[in-house]
């Protein structure tokens, strides 16, 4: 059985951060995206689960102490991204999660989807990232309430 024909309209994004940096990633394309881990849920996943997986997908990094930050939001999907959904998909749903890593570590990209990665401070990170959903979850990781187990 083959992919489905369109993506669901539902995706998450992981904040992998310690407790003064986070982890962005470069996409391949467009030049100059940075983001944190990203992707789209399949139709049998829970956003939990995606978590997990594009966490692993995407970095190498296994879940442990993943933290549903209770973050959904809503974005317009961008024309150049429309074919990729079901006619007249015009917004996708993101589900916000973190983990934290006890130190800065390098993750195993994969070309296909990353060209480089980088370790910046929680405000520099959130100034860097390409999406203003992005810039939110970094924003809640790092707010006074939210602190790295062990902190």
């Amino acid at each position: 059985m083959g992919p489905p024909a369109f993506k669901r309209p539902e995706s998450v994004l992981v904040v992998v951060h310690t407790d003064r940096h986070v982890l962005l990633l470069e996409r391949d394309s467009p030049a100059g995206f940075w983001q944190s881990v990203t992707g789209s849920l399949r139709d049998d996943e829970t956003p939990a689960h995606c978590a997990r997986r594009e966490l692993f997908e995407e970095t190498g990094f296994t879940a442990d102490g993943l933290v549903d930050l209770g973050l959904t939001q809503r974005f317009p999907i961008l024309p150049e991204w429309r074919h990729r959904y079901a006619p007249g998909v015009a917004e996708n749903v993101e589900h916000g999660f973190s983990v934290c890593l006890g130190a800065p570590e390098a993750p195993r990209l994969n070309p296909a989807e990353h060209l480089s990665f980088r370790w910046l401070e929680a405000g520099e990170a959130a100034e860097a990232v390409s999406s203003w959903t992005n810039r939110a979850a970094i924003e809640q990781v790092f707010s006074p309430a939210s602190r790295c187990p062990g902190d």
